[in-house]
């Protein structure tokens, strides 16, 4: 009987559960991943492709805005002939170039909003991305004070293959 006795008492002593490590673990977890979730967002991007039934031929300008994307470089198109090529500086594209070229269209054509992003295959997505950003808007030095003003240009974007 002794026996029994004694062993009831050592099981009774094991039932504790210590979750100090558990909850500090917790303690710090927690504000990390609240703090991390700031920094993440998701953003959708509106954009149409160009269909040959989209628009009747009398409401379609004689000007449209092309920009291809090569693995040499970028070309900018009229809708039938290559306006300016831009080579690339080195590994990447000259941005500062098309953001240039772009801003010097829109003052020619202050009421076009829209423009095409024509892309060979086998080219990142990031430079698709970063292109339809130059496309969409531009940052320019404001005139009395240095403060950066963001211009839009073309935000009515179309995406489509490069012939």
């Amino acid at each position: 009987m002794i026996r029994r006795h004694h062993y009831k008492r050592r099981r009774e002593e094991t039932a504790g559960l210590d979750v100090t490590t558990f909850l500090n673990l917790m303690v710090v977890l927690i504000p990390f991943l609240l703090i991390s979730a700031v920094f993440s967002r998701v953003t959708i991007m509106e954009l149409s492709v160009p269909t040959s039934a989209s628009g009747s031929a009398l409401n379609t300008p004689n000007f449209a805005i092309e920009v291809i994307v090569r693995k040499a470089g970028l070309e900018i198109a009229n809708g039938s002939s290559v306006v300016a090529a831009i080579p690339k500086k080195g590994d990447h594209y000259d941005m500062q170039m098309l953001h240039e070229f772009l801003t010097r269209l829109k003052a020619q054509f202050p009421k076009k909003e829209d423009a095409t992003v024509l892309m060979e295959p086998d080219i990142e997505y990031d430079y698709l991305i970063r292109i339809m950003d130059a496309v969409r808007g531009a940052e320019v030095p404001g005139e009395v004070d240095e403060e950066v003003k963001k211009m839009i240009l073309f935000p009515n974007i179309s995406i489509g293959d490069a012939p």
